[in-house]
């Protein structure tokens, strides 16, 4: 079982303001130990403000690298582009001298653009000092999805990312093509931020605590991950 901490607020401008107070917070920490931090970021409605909040800040922004959890294998103009998001959010401000690292590259599929990601990503400082993750309504977390092509491979690899391919769904939309953090990835983070709003939202994510099988909740594997740090940050 992972060390879970959760943290429920009353309002989502509690939960924002705890959350952008954390990230600085690690940030500084990672810059200070190791001479450059490591933020891995979601897309999302939940961490946006925090986002918009730290691309405010004077931290030591060419010091740090910002990378993708998941990517949906899209240009970064089209507007499903979780990149394009980061960009219009976090790296803004003093936050547009960070070191971005895109998952998405020129080759056509991304499984034939995983070895290159790979090697971008294993550039990166290991541990990460942040992973920032979501959770849908079907219990995956980045883009590993269930019962998707790709997710056993995702979640056993010693890789640093996979390409995925999920069902397509109501939460997938058409875009089931994706880029994603392996399972071993998100284990390489210092601490791990998981953030759900919402009550339906939370009973998925008891669901998955409880336990069962992860090809159908793969937020599974990593609540039960023996060496990942959670900290679950919930609002209405």
């Amino acid at each position: 079982m992972a060390t879970i901490i959760e943290k429920f607020f009353d309002s989502k401008e509690e939960l924002t303001a705890e959350l952008s107070a954390s990230l600085e917070q690690s940030l500084v920490s990672g810059i200070n130990n190791d001479g450059r931090a490591v933020l891995m970021v979601s897309g999302g409605s939940s961490p946006a403000p925090a986002y918009k909040h730290l691309s405010n800040l004077e931290l030591d922004w060419k010091n740090i690298d910002v990378a993708m959890v998941d990517e949906r294998w899209v240009d970064a103009s089209h507007d499903k582009s979780n990149e394009a998001f980061i960009k219009s959010t976090l790296l803004q401000n003093h936050g547009a001298a960070a070191n971005f690292i895109t998952m998405k590259n020129t080759a056509k599929t991304a499984k034939q653009g995983s070895e290159e990601c790979e090697k971008a990503y294993q550039q990166l400082k290991q541990s990460f000092d942040v992973t920032i993750l979501g959770m849908g309504p079907d219990g995956h977390t980045a883009s590993l999805f269930p019962h998707a092509e790709g997710l056993e491979h995702g979640l056993s690899t010693s890789q640093l990312v996979c390409a995925i391919n999920a069902i397509e769904s109501n939460v997938t939309g058409s875009i089931t093509e994706r880029m994603t953090l392996t399972l071993a990835a998100i284990a390489q983070s210092k601490v791990v931020k998981l953030l759900i709003s919402g009550e339906e939202k939370l009973a998925v994510y008891k669901n998955a605590k409880a336990g069962g099988d992860v090809n159908d909740m793969p937020l599974r594997a990593v609540l039960n991950h023996p060496t990942i740090n959670i900290e679950v940050y919930w609002a209405p």
